[in-house]
């Protein structure tokens, strides 16, 4: 099994906001074209998973198919990490290399050279500075110093009840 994992820096009023989860199936993932819509809405498709702002897709693309992807209004801010094969977006990008694009609303166009599978994700630019920890992305040093501890204490509990095993 292959993941990526999101990590998405939150406005300061939700980033220490009570731990929620989704599991989703997916057949409860909506399809646009050769796009999974894991995060947000994209050309009329509504992902089930409650998130911020953004749009985050899984794609699979057949060796020398096109596809061009437009970014909500206000979303400048885009990404892509390729699992398996190159994109070619304009440079190439190969599997299990991310690649930021530079600020801009207009569409990202996608050319596969071999099958390829990618996420690519757009959102508005974060307003806000950044502080970077062991586990987590906070707003500041103490947004960030209660998060990591609310992470040992999900941690601690998960140990004790069972669901999480020492490391040996």
């Amino acid at each position: 099994m292959r993941v990526f994992q999101l990590w998405v820096a939150l406005p300061p009023e939700l980033e220490n906001g009570p731990v929620a989860s989704h599991y989703a199936r997916r057949d409860e993932i909506p399809s646009v074209g050769p796009a999974r819509v894991i995060l947000g809405s994209y050309d009329g498709a509504k992902s089930p998973i409650a998130a911020p702002p953004m749009t985050y897709l899984s794609v699979d693309l057949k060796a020398g198919e096109r596809w061009s992807y437009h970014p909500a209004a206000g979303q400048t801010v885009a990404w892509v990490a390729v699992d398996k094969g190159t994109l070619r977006a304009p440079s190439p990008v190969v599997g299990e290399q991310v690649a930021v694009f530079e600020p801009s609303e207009e569409s990202l166009d996608f050319v596969a050279q071999g099958d390829t599978r990618f996420v690519l994700g757009s959102a508005a630019w974060h307003p806000h500075d950044l502080v970077l920890g062991n586990y987590s992305v906070h707003t500041s040093e103490e947004a960030l110093l209660r998060g990591e501890a609310e992470i040992r204490r999900i941690g601690q509990r998960l140990l004790a009840d069972g669901t999480l095993r020492p490391l040996t």
